[in-house]
């Protein structure tokens, strides 16, 4: 493998659709997060109902538009769901229910009772939920050679992917930048750092977190989205392991600001592709096999992970006042 090669495949994760899905799932989680003190540990949770949302109606011959509403509509029945019953209570609570909620939609998810919905444990091929999308490209057929990078203009791992999922990172960030500054999400803000003194000036601090919740969760239900078009959907990629690496990019890029899930996406993706391409380049197989490689590269990157919240807790780019959380 030459040197440029191992140089795209590295700088391609910048751009790479499944770095926009989870800079998208990290957004909706620095809303609950980041904005509100919200302990969500179960975003993967939103992730599969809005793939399995989007997937199935699609199999069933819906329009675009509709199953990115149904979508958006399973994901805020959900969101309402997990916080009636936790919202009033302690954030340890909420990230107890919402873990062992995702864990149970995975489940059933899989369960062979449903096979015929959902695919069970082999999931739902890529063919049977993206043709639609991919017919929707204004480009060519064939492929494309941009600076380093050759991709299919609309098939699977394409541009035309690449362009609409970026495109909703874009779009993300931009209402994201609006409610951070605007009335409501002061409120949130003040909710995240203590929240009787917000209720003490007569204002639904469970309205506010349950409309947080929500949200967050529509950017996660979109996240999943993004995050099937270019594979099949299998319950098991989309496991507490997705959640885990939210939480991870969000708090490397910082926590409560407006860049940082973006951020921390990137770095996490090309940090570890750089790990691996590096390894693969310089170790023989005989010393280390593939998949010691791949399991290697995490403990390398965690390890620099851990140095970062050592020495930068509030991540790359967060403040340090905003690590005031209400617990």
């Amino acid at each position: 493998m030459d040197f440029m090669t191992i140089l795209s495949n590295i700088l391609g994760e910048l751009f790479a659709p499944t770095t926009a899905a989870y800079a998208l799932a990290a957004i909706g989680l620095n809303i609950h997060f980041g904005m509100s003190g919200l302990m969500n540990m179960g975003q993967a949770g939103f992730m599969l109902l809005g793939a399995y949302g989007f997937a199935i109606t699609q199999m069933n011959g819906c329009d675009l538009f509709t199953s990115v509403l149904t979508a958006l509509v399973l994901a805020a029945i959900y969101g309402i769901l997990l916080g009636i019953p936790t919202l009033k209570l302690g954030p340890d609570y909420l990230a107890m229910v919402t873990l062992a909620a995702a864990e149970i939609i995975r489940i059933v998810g899989r369960s062979t009772s449903l096979t015929w919905l959902t695919g069970g444990s082999a999931g739902i091929a890529p063919q049977n939920f993206t043709e639609k999308f991919e017919n929707a490209s204004p480009l060519p057929n064939g492929s494309t050679k941009f600076l380093l990078w050759t991709y299919n203009n609309n098939i699977a791992n394409s541009w035309w992917l690449r362009i609409v999922a970026w495109v909703l990172v874009a779009i993300a960030l931009l209402l994201c930048w609006r409610w951070f500054h605007s009335p409501w999400g002061r409120v949130l803000k003040g909710i995240r750092e203590d929240e009787n003194a917000i209720r003490s000036l007569g204002k639904s601090v469970t309205k506010y977190k349950m409309q947080a919740l929500i949200l967050g969760g529509l950017f996660g239900a979109i996240a999943g989205i993004v995050f099937i078009l270019p594979r099949s959907l299998n319950p098991d990629s989309l496991g507490r392991t997705v959640t885990f690496y939210t939480w991870t990019i969000l708090l490397l890029g910082g926590a409560a600001t407006i860049m940082g899930p973006v951020l921390g996406s990137c770095v996490l993706w090309v940090l570890l592709t750089a790990v691996k391409e590096t390894m693969r380049v310089t170790i023989p197989t005989t010393v280390v096999s593939s998949n010691q490689i791949e399991a290697l590269g995490w403990v390398i990157v965690g390890v620099a992970l851990m140095l970062l919240v050592i020495f930068r807790p509030q991540g790359i780019l967060g403040n340090k006042k905003e690590l005031a959380f209400n617990g």
